[in-house]
């Protein structure tokens, strides 16, 4: 069974460098033509659902991919909506030093929460459709949360940037998953 973290494509907030949590900002034309040329890369396999986040900018591009891979069925999960930000979303990170000189976001949902949601989501969905490939559009600190839970901690993740329409590939066979690439756009993928 072969699980993508799909992160949604671009929007006016990531090309800004605002913090971006749950606002509902849609993507932009270069955000649409990322998960175009992600579609490009996904439809090697053999896809059957994607589960998606109840914000546009990841529902957007899950319509896409489904276009572009054959209309297959869409559900929305609001587990795997992005991290709470708190005060410090919308922020650029000027602005966010500027409000918050100790790092210490207010509201911010706790890294311990957001991985339990996201990995119980994970499972959950796992368990419904077991030996269904199935493809998850969600957000950065989200798949980063599962991405650390599934390597116990060995990929880094504080030191990596998300990408946009960047894709994780999972592979669980029995009881253990592997995780075949990380954070990879369909333009890096392809060029190996």
């Amino acid at each position: 069974m072969y699980i993508c973290l799909l992160r949604h494509g671009e929007t006016d907030w990531n090309n800004v460098g605002k913090l971006q949590g749950r606002e509902d900002v849609p993507l932009n034309t270069a955000g649409i033509e990322q998960i175009k040329e992600a579609s490009h890369y996904l439809n090697q396999f053999n896809w059957k659902i994607i589960i998606t986040s109840p914000l546009s900018r990841a529902k957007a591009s899950a319509e896409i991919i489904s276009q572009e891979i054959g209309n297959i069925p869409i559900y929305e999960n609001v587990d795997f909506i992005e991290r709470d930000y708190g005060k410090a979303s919308g922020m650029t990170p000027e602005e966010r030093k500027l409000n918050f000189p100790d790092g210490k976001w207010i509201g911010m949902e706790a890294f311990e929460t957001l991985q339990n949601r996201t990995v119980n989501a994970l499972m959950k969905c796992i368990k419904e459709y077991e030996g269904k490939d199935i493809i998850i559009a969600s957000h950065g600190a989200a798949i980063h949360s599962i991405v650390a839970y599934l390597s116990n901690n060995e990929i880094d993740i504080w030191k990596i940037i998300p990408k946009n329409a960047s894709m994780t590939l999972l592979k669980k066979a029995n009881d253990k998953f592997e995780i075949i690439f990380f954070n990879k756009t369909a333009k890096e993928l392809i060029e190996n």
